[in-house]
């Protein structure tokens, strides 16, 4: 889990229940009658045919790339990288340098057969990243002072927490790109995400007037306004968003109440907690008051994959195309 994108409550809820990410990428079918959150499935060993050796042969070292703790030099094309960020698992796989992954954090789960480990991205301990002899490390936080015990060992690691926007999000592609050298291909996926979302956005009808959405990350009512990664997805289809207006929302995580989500009255709802607390359209249509939310009479409860929404990687794709879809789109 990539746990730059969880509010605190949200942190605790998903490490106690063991999940694989919240909301910030095998999928949930859709239950009582909402939306599915399901994606095309790709394997880990896809991923490693679309590995390109002639990019990678191209590619010179040393190289330095910028990460959020600074500047990092890799002094040679890594051949054993440990990642202990989910999001940025998917983002080494997408653009090929899944042959060089030979480790990834217990929350990292797709593509299929990425090799899931009980190395821990909340509480990285750099003797266990070590006994992996890797030659980088994907990080996405500098927890128990992480970075400077693999400096220490000389191994380079790159800080990379959770982006803001979409480009903030290929800006990781790139990054990643650099230091794994495959450059090439980073840009391409990148590219590939892009224009799946535009082209979800320009299928959408315009509607009369703004639609409200609202994002809920747990039933006690958390949810992340426009200011985070995914509600950035959400502004991206002229979404107005019922928790910018929140108490707490410059916090990116305000914390709802059933009261105000009901005066809210969203036009559409995206379960981002259907795998952590087997949330539905049919359970939220059973909560007070909520069978009279414009999205439950119409239908429009996305019951979105945990993991999709929460991850800023290729997946983000599908998600913006099942929106798209529930809006009229595609």
């Amino acid at each position: 889990m990539q746990r730059t994108i969880l509010p605190p409550r949200r942190r605790l809820l998903a490490a106690t229940v063991s999940l694989t990410a919240v909301p910030a990428l095998a999928l949930l079918a859709a239950c009582g009658g909402g939306s599915s959150g399901g994606t095309t499935t790709t394997t880990a060993g896809a991923g490693a045919a679309a590995s390109s050796s002639a990019s990678a042969q191209a590619a010179t070292y040393p190289v330095t790339v910028t990460g959020d703790n600074g500047q990092v030099t890799i002094p040679a094309q890594p051949k054993k990288i440990v990642s202990l960020a989910p999001a940025d698992t998917e983002i080494l796989y997408a653009i090929g340098a899944g042959p060089q992954v030979v480790a990834v954090d217990d929350q990292s789960n797709y593509p299929q057969g990425v090799p899931t480990t009980k190395l821990s991205g909340y509480k990285p301990n750099a003797e266990a990243i070590a006994g992996y002899a890797p030659d980088l490390v994907v990080l996405s936080g500098d927890d128990n002072g992480v970075v400077a015990a693999l400096t220490k060992l000389k191994i380079p690691a790159i800080v990379l927490g959770a982006p803001k926007t979409l480009d903030g999000s290929y800006t990781e592609y790139a990054t990643l790109g650099k230091a794994t050298g495959h450059e090439a291909e980073a840009t391409k996926a990148a590219q590939q995400v892009k224009d799946r979302i535009s082209a979800a956005v320009a299928s959408v009808p315009k509607a009369d007037k703004p639609l409200k959405v609202y994002h809920e990350l747990d039933q006690t009512f958390f949810s992340a306004t426009s200011s985070t990664f995914i509600g950035s997805v959400y502004k991206l289809f002229g979404l107005q968003n019922i928790a910018d207006q929140a108490k707490g929302a410059d916090s990116g995580y305000p914390q709802l109440s059933a009261e105000y989500v009901v005066k809210a009255a969203p036009d559409l709802v995206v379960l981002a907690d259907t795998k952590c607390c087997q949330q539905t359209e049919a359970t939220l249509a059973k909560r007070p008051a909520f069978d009279s939310l414009p999205a439950v009479k119409t239908d429009k409860v996305i019951e979105a994959n945990d993991d999709v929404v929460s991850r800023w990687g290729p997946r983000v794709a599908d998600f913006a195309e099942l929106v798209a879809k529930e809006l009229g789109g595609q």
